[in-house]
């Protein structure tokens, strides 16, 4: 018999079969994956787990299995049982190319990446429904998060800082939807994204300057525009001897200093606790001696606790907001604060806004996906 497979390192074979090779590979996975299952339910039913790593239960199912297949092969069946055992599944391998920005799952055989800006079909399918759901389930569940027809919606954040998104049926009408944005632990700082062409020189200098004289930046684009990269890079002009606050939905910033608190809001029904919004999170903020404020966007009426904040000696702030240009991010900033329907007089409101944001910042992403900062716009 062949000795036993290493489950550890990516076979040499693997990304390098033929079509019909990687069919039969995909297939024979499949079906161990699915003895794996049906053996791990009859152990446990029976009281006889065995204790040790699941690699080692792989390992052995694949010795016993395809023992008359050479090594290599072996060993990709080993890796591609594992990969639809934990984690991810078969979405894994997506995970696997650093060029992979976002992954898009419309249903079990439709699933989509995105590269550089652009959309483009992953060649990655489920064999079934129930598959993907299974893969959905084993990620959410570290996370302490559930989904279920009950409760067919939940936007969570992965270990590495990852944005999930997850529908359900009956709301997802051809199968569950899966959207993950992928966390990039190192963020491009200025001169980076002078070098990408995302702002040129002298846009930069103009914001630097803004930035260390303690002026409010809005930075303004739609979704995916590189909003918050900008933020993240912008924030490298603070001094170092500031207390920074940052508050944001799912924490994504990574700011290069030492002393930086960061706050993350909490959903309701993590666990039965009752939900802590931005606009909580914000007011607590402004009780912690912050020099500087950080909003990872401003979507809801903790605009209005903003404005107040930055009209009262909390200059400086940093933050993102959805909108197609400088003028409209002002009008739903307005729209935004007066949503929390204090009864204050719209007047009142847009006297707040252009006394408290200094600088609009428009970013967009063309069709070429690439993106580029459009304009800066003084506020006043």
């Amino acid at each position: 018999m062949p000795g036993r497979p290493d489950c550890s390192h990516p076979a040499p074979m693997a990304g390098n079969a033929s079509p019909t090779v990687e069919r039969h590979l995909a297939e024979w996975a499949t079906v161990l994956h699915s003895r794996l299952v049906e053996r791990r339910r009859n152990d446990a039913a029976a009281g006889n787990l065995r204790p040790g790593p699941l690699e080692r239960l792989v390992e052995e199912l694949v010795d016993e299995d395809a023992a008359l297949l050479g090594d290599g092969v072996r060993e990709e069946l080993c890796r591609r049982i594992l990969r639809e055992a934990v984690g991810l599944g078969r979405l894994e391998i997506l995970f696997e190319d650093p060029s992979v920005e976002e992954v898009l799952v419309n249903g079990p055989d439709s699933v989509f990446v995105g590269r550089h800006g652009r959309i483009e079909p992953s060649g990655v399918v489920f064999e079934s429904e129930e598959q993907l759901r299974d893969a959905i389930e084993r990620v959410l569940a570290p996370l302490g998060r559930r989904v279920d027809e009950s409760s067919p919606m939940v936007d969570a954040r992965l270990a590495d800082g990852s944005r999930i998104n997850v529908v359900l049926p009956p709301l997802a009408v051809d199968g569950p939807m899966l959207t993950i944005r992928r966390f990039t632990a190192v963020r491009p700082g200025p001169d980076a994204l002078v070098a990408a062409g995302t702002i040129d020189p002298a846009q930069l200098v103009q914001l630097e300057l803004a930035v260390r004289n303690r002026l409010t930046i809005l930075i303004s684009g739609g979704t995916g525009a590189g909003k918050t990269t900008l933020l993240n890079a912008l924030s490298s002009f603070i001094g170092p001897d500031e207390r920074t606050v940052t508050i944001e939905d799912a924490a994504e910033l990574r700011l290069a200093h030492e002393h930086v608190v960061r706050l993350e809001t909490r959903p309701s029904g993590v666990e039965g606790a009752e939900p802590v919004t931005i606009r909580d999170l914000l007011r607590n903020a402004l009780r912690m001696r912050p020099d500087r404020i950080l909003i990872g966007e401003v979507r809801g009426p903790e605009a209005l606790d903003l404005l107040t904040a930055l009209n009262t000696g909390h200059s400086g702030a940093l933050s993102t907001i959805h909108a197609n240009s400088p003028e409209d991010a002002l009008v739903r900033l307005e729209t935004l604060a007066l949503m929390a329907d204090v009864g204050l007089p719209h007047e009142a409101i847009a006297r707040q806004v252009r006394s408290a944001v200094d600088y609009v910042v428009q970013i967009e992403r063309d069709a070429e996906g690439r993106r580029r900062v459009t304009a800066i716009a003084e506020a006043k």
